[in-house]
């Protein structure tokens, strides 16, 4: 597909020396299937030196995801808290997440929330995407509505919604 324009970091294009200060977890699963949880832990920590493997062990062990078995063999998802696991663990400044509620009970979803905050309070930065949106109501401080492809509003939450809820604005938009 035709673009145009550039993508940056802070203001620097993005290259092999800052690309580890981005995270993504996606639908698409960006992990190697043939690859257990632990062998993905020993490659995150070579490649990711501010890796965090207290989080990481203690995320496995709170969705009860199995280390020695390949990650083709986990269920969906189970697929999908493996990847929001792993884009938590990297250390990374920015979280680019897709979805990253769909498949979670609501006490992991507490969790993820609370996790999401740390790194926002630390100074990171978490950008989402989400049809919850409540979720986005009660988390985001911006918030940015897409229809057909075409950013059609945003801003802080304030700005967006002024006195009306998110989904208001959203089926206005409509």
């Amino acid at each position: 597909i035709p673009y145009k324009g550039e993508i940056t970091l802070d203001g620097e294009p993005i290259t092999t020396a800052n690309i580890a200060r981005l995270a993504f977890a996606t639908c698409e699963h960006s992990f190697f299937p043939n690859l257990t949880a632990k062998g993905h832990k020993e490659f995150y920590q070579e490649h990711f030196p501010k890796f965090s493997l207290k989080r990481f062990e203690g995320l496995m062990e709170f969705f009860e995801l199995p280390m020695n078995k390949p990650i083709r063999s986990f269920s969906t998802g189970q697929k999908n808290q493996f990847e929001v696991i792993m884009a938590l663990c990297q250390g990374a400044d920015y979280i680019l997440m897709d979805e990253p509620f769909v498949g979670l009970d609501p006490k992991a979803a507490v969790i993820l929330k609370s996790i999401m905050h740390d790194i926002c309070r630390r100074g990171g930065a978490i950008f989402f995407s989400t049809h919850v949106l409540e979720v986005a109501e009660k988390l985001c401080h911006k918030v940015a509505i897409i229809k057909g492809g075409k950013l059609v509003a945003h801003g802080t939450m304030e700005e967006v919604k002024g006195q009306a809820s998110l989904e208001q604005v959203f089926l206005e938009l409509e």
